[in-house]
């Protein structure tokens, strides 16, 4: 099932029991929001500490978070298993209907399933509507027709798409107008039920999005209770944290070393903050320790304990900064062979960065120098055969490889390419903690501005997460940083948001 990026209500038919539009009441009473949107998402918020502690957080620092259907590999053995199961039950429905006479136990199943999700997603105030649902699949009745053989399953599949296409949100009105062409019985029941699904992801991701607010609240009240229970059982909790900061603030105390100074450069306004002389703040520290993390060590242990929760995403986003730092390098190398006028290209510098990307997803399970083989080959020829389509002249056998040598190199962590872009790419994520994802990308250094929207979604996510963790743990934060910053360098009492 493709994502549900449309957070929305379904239409209004312009009656007093109308669903709201996007801008309209929330669906749900202030009372039980919750519990509801505990019941819609099918999950225990109460089973584990974990499972909720990563939910809370997802939804804390993802302001578009929305569920999804899980979606089985092709060819796996477990949906090839539920394929056969589905295929087993819909031919099973197809005998019964025809049967002579007609069987219409598993039909009734099914409108007992479809009744149940119709009246999941009505508002709590549209009574009418779920009166005239009750009525009209009514179970008991529709279980009497069908002993005596008179079960209009056609007529009964009409009403339910009606009801469908007054409650479904408008991105699927294309989805239930072609179950009205649907003739067969089984197929339109199976299509109905496919719908529905959708409808019912729908309803969850509106009404987190709806509880956004109250859910961010929620959660880091809840995940700095729950970490202050451990730290009650457990005094050294925070041993590994305090190391990291003091990690930090050494850092940001160290001489800067030599080559630092043109990279603070490339980043002149945004990073003025970022690379101010001033004596340490809490805030300072603090975002020091967030971009070291994003170049830890797997095999040190000593992970902070206040961020455990969050290491698959900070390794998830340091894989996405490699690959970042790979593409730019690239780019960068690519653009010295191709001459002004190529790479002056739109078009060409897209293809480029579409034909890197692919490649080194392909790639992602290999190491860096066999990856950078394969996209080392193959952008000397894209670059060599666009020369000449321009009519320009084509890379002579000796640039083609010096191309390709040079960008093999740049899986090297001692590549000078690749180590500028590392360096301005962290001067970056740094100035996004402490002004924002916007106003640093107002003043790309030279080398990223290639990968603008990349590093604007790499930013974001950054900051999400490190906000976030900030809100939930800046108590904690606040009193280590007490005993490691000499009191003329505390300029703040508070760890503030960045």
């Amino acid at each position: 099932m493709t994502d549900v990026e449309e957070n929305v209500p379904g239409k209004d038919p312009g009656d007093a029991e109308s669903r709201p539009s996007t801008r309209g009441r929330c669906w749900l009473r202030k009372s039980s929001k919750l519990d509801a949107l505990e019941s819609s998402l099918g999950v225990g918020l109460r089973d584990t500490v974990n499972d909720v502690s990563k939910l809370s957080s997802e939804i804390g620092m993802s302001h578009d978070f929305h569920m999804e259907e899980k979606v089985l590999p092709p060819g796996s053995l477990e949906g090839r298993i539920k394929e056969t199961m589905h295929n087993a039950f819909w031919d099973h429905l197809k005998e019964q209907l025809s049967a002579t006479p007609p069987d219409f136990s598993c039909v009734l199943e099914l409108l007992k399933d479809i009744k149940e999700i119709l009246l999941s997603l009505l508002l709590p105030r549209q009574n009418r509507l779920r009166s005239e649902i009750e009525e009209a699949l009514d179970m008991g009745l529709l279980k009497q027709e069908a002993e005596h053989g008179a079960l209009n399953v056609p007529h009964l599949s009409k009403y339910i798409l009606n009801m469908m296409t007054l409650l479904c949100a408008p991105v699927r009105d294309e989805a239930v107008q072609k179950l009205e062409n649907i003739t067969d019985p089984v197929r339109l029941l199976r299509g109905i039920f496919q719908v529905l699904g959708l409808m019912k992801m729908d309803m969850v991701n509106y009404t987190i999005q709806s509880l956004q607010p109250q859910l961010q609240e929620h959660s880091v009240q809840y995940e700095r209770a729950k970490f202050q229970d451990l730290l009650n059982k457990q005094p050294s909790l925070l041993d590994h944290t305090t190391r990291w900061l003091s990690r930090a603030a050494a850092d940001l105390s160290a001489p800067l070393p030599s080559g630092a100074d043109a990279a603070s450069s490339a980043c002149s306004s945004p990073s003025e903050a970022a690379n101010s002389p001033e004596p340490l703040s809490p805030t300072m520290v603090l975002s020091q320790g967030f971009l070291n993390l994003l170049l830890w060590d797997p095999e040190d242990d000593e992970f902070p304990e206040t961020l455990l929760t969050d290491r698959a995403r900070l390794q998830e986003l340091e894989a996405q900064l490699r690959q970042l730092s790979l593409l730019a390098s690239v780019l960068l190398v690519s653009s010295s062979f191709s001459g002004s006028v190529l790479f002056g290209s739109p078009q060409f510098v897209d293809k480029l960065k579409r034909v890197t990307k692919a490649l080194l997803e392909e790639c992602k399970c290999r190491p860096e120098e066999e990856a950078m083989l394969t996209v080392s080959e193959q952008l000397a020829q894209e670059i060599h055969q666009s020369l000449k389509n321009m009519g320009l002249a084509a890379l002579s056998s000796d640039n083609t490889a010096s191309l390709i040598g040079q960008l093999q190199n740049v899986s090297r962590k001692e590549n000078c390419v690749r180590s500028v872009i590392d360096q301005r790419i962290h001067l970056f994520l740094k100035c996004c903690l402490v002004l924002g994802v916007q106003r640093s990308l107002l003043d790309l250094p030279g080398g990223l501005t290639l990968i603008e929207a990349e590093l604007a979604e790499l930013g974001q996510k950054f900051v999400s997460l490190t906000h976030h963790n900030q809100q939930v743990f800046g108590p904690y934060y606040t009193e280590i940083l007490k005993g490691l910053l000499p009191p003329a360098q505390v300029l703040e009492t508070e760890v503030a948001s960045l």
